[in-house]
């Protein structure tokens, strides 16, 4: 859907305060270094005093090699960051730390938007799709295999091993995944773990739960007025880099939404962008209550993989109580 000039302004500011911000760690954390790294400011002066130096007997009609001087700086260099890691400071410590490299927090690579601005539109746009925040209680770094075992345990490490090998292959196999079986049992999680991490490589992706994509779509068809808000909504849901579709089998089924969710796995084949769904049906399930074309297109298109074991929600609630 469109987005307005107040909601552009908005994403504007965000990044002005986000430059802001990151001057202002960088300040501090310069005057940390002179205060407690004894030679750094010394050195930091240095650098200056025989860049000034160099281009004055240049000035004077000296003829000098500047490689010399490339060579004594890169020697005054070493000798910072040889006193940096002594302090066990990081070597990239005195560099301004962006959030997203890829734009330098300005929101454009060149005149076109970045990844991380695209994203910020999803999320301003689409309440649900914000990943960020989801992905604060479902990563990879918190991931746990306490909860299954046996057969249900071989199965979750497939399922992780996959996760990994589609983050890997992203840009240039274009993967979709299908994670289907029993209720609670981390379909959910792992393709959010896997939309942080294509989101750090600087990806956009869209997020809805089935009920809430279908009811949005069903909105804007039957509101005449809104026919640009539905153009705009096809257009983000056939090109966002990333589509995850979360429990499909939710929403109200109806004859209208079969074929706009086979034209969604369609028009996003053929577009080379990856989709993930997750669903507790199986694929006979699939095809008895989408259609075979539905069925077919995933099964021949979508890695499967299949999780079982209990609802790990309902154990964790069982451990609070104890």
């Amino acid at each position: 859907m469109a987005l307005t000039n107040t909601q552009y302004d908005e994403i504007m500011h965000d990044y002005e305060r986000l430059r802001t911000l990151k001057r202002s760690e960088l300040t501090k954390r310069i005057r940390y270094v002179e205060q407690h790294v004894p030679g750094y400011l010394d050195l930091e002066q240095e650098t200056g005093k025989r860049s000034a130096a160099f281009g004055r007997r240049l000035l004077n009609g000296e003829k000098l090699d500047k490689s010399e001087l490339h060579r004594q700086l890169a020697e005054v260099s070493e000798r910072k960051l040889s006193l940096l890691r002594e302090a066990g400071l990081a070597d990239d410590y005195l560099e301004m730390q962006y959030e997203c490299p890829f734009c330098k927090d300005t929101g454009y690579v060149g005149n076109e938007k970045c990844a991380c601005f695209k994203q910020r539109i999803i999320e301003r746009l689409y309440a649900q799709s914000n990943i960020n925040k989801l992905a604060e209680e479902a990563n990879f770094s918190i991931l746990s295999e306490d909860y299954y075992e046996g057969e249900d345990l071989d199965r979750f490490r497939g399922a992780v091993r996959t996760s990994k090998e589609f983050i890997k292959n992203f840009e240039s196999l274009y993967p979709n995944l299908l994670f289907y079986g029993t209720v609670g049992t981390g379909k959910s999680f792992l393709s959010i773990c896997i939309a942080k991490e294509i989101l750090e490589k600087g990806h956009s992706v869209l997020y809805f739960s089935a009920a809430s994509l279908f009811s949005l779509i069903q909105t804007n068809t039957y509101d005449f007025k809104k026919s640009e808000e539905l153009r705009s909504l096809y257009d983000d849901l056939y090109n966002t880099e990333l589509l995850i579709i979360d429990d499909l089998g939710t929403e109200h089924v109806s004859n209208t939404s079969i074929p706009q969710l086979f034209t969604c796995i369609n028009e996003r084949l053929n577009r080379n962008k990856s989709t993930i769904i997750t669903t507790n049906f199986s694929l006979d399930d699939i095809k008895s209550m989408y259609s075979e074309r539905v069925s077919s297109r995933i099964a021949s298109s979508y890695h499967l993989c299949k999780l079982t074991g209990k609802d790990i929600r309902i154990m964790k609630k069982v451990q609070n109580r104890k």
